[in-house]
């Protein structure tokens, strides 16, 4: 009597696990940003650091999407978080060897910035957590993120006008700077949650 057939799918690696550790990495380096902009200047090595790590945890991830038969959400909406996680460690990345190489070190607008920032990504975390369907509602962490982002920008305004009381353009020009990229991080921050939030509603 012939055996019966057994038919078997390939394992599919937990991509959105993969995910989750590129963002703890970046919550390592977002932190470590914060605090280098509160005035530890050894910080800033450990944010290239852990940008390089979080790099090699971005390439593990894209490998995963390319062997997953299976996957919790759309691949284009993984891919797509990856990116923008991405996103905002290069930012502090590139923010800290702007500030060595205009020798101006981060003042107390940036220092606000980056806590914020760093707070936000506890909230990206949270909320890509809950993508699992198992999981709960991602919205509610998502909205606090974006919540977080809008406090940056208007830290970001408020320091941008008080440039306006400095004479020395070199010191307005690098601060400029800074600040800017604040705000870039800050968008790249808001970009993810509205993923996040747009994964939602397709899976619903």
């Amino acid at each position: 009597m012939r055996a019966p057939r057994r038919w078997f799918l390939p394992e599919s690696p937990d991509v959105l696990a993969l995910l989750r550790r590129q963002v703890a990495v970046t919550i390592d380096g977002t932190d470590a940003f914060a605090s280098w902009a509160a005035g530890d200047a050894d910080a800033g090595r450990t944010v290239r650091e852990l940008e390089h790590r979080a790099d090699d945890a971005r390439r593990e991830l894209q490998g995963a999407l390319r062997e997953a038969f299976v996957t919790p959400l759309e691949p284009e909406d993984l891919f797509a978080l990856s990116r923008g996680v991405d996103r905002i460690l290069n930012q502090a990345k590139d923010l800290v060897r702007e500030s060595e190489v205009m020798a101006c070190p981060p003042d107390a607008p940036v220092a606000e910035m980056a806590a914020l920032l760093a707070a936000s990504l506890r909230c990206l975390d949270e909320a890509i957590a809950r993508l699992d369907p198992r999981a709960g509602d991602a919205t509610a962490a998502a909205d606090a993120a974006i919540k977080l982002d809008r406090r940056i920008e208007r830290v970001y305004r408020a320091a941008m006008a008080r440039l306006l009381e400095i004479d020395d353009l070199r010191v307005v020009m690098a601060r400029r700077e800074l600040y800017r990229r604040c705000s870039r991080m800050a968008e790249a921050s808001v970009d993810v949650a509205e993923r996040v939030l747009y994964a939602v509603v397709k899976e619903s």
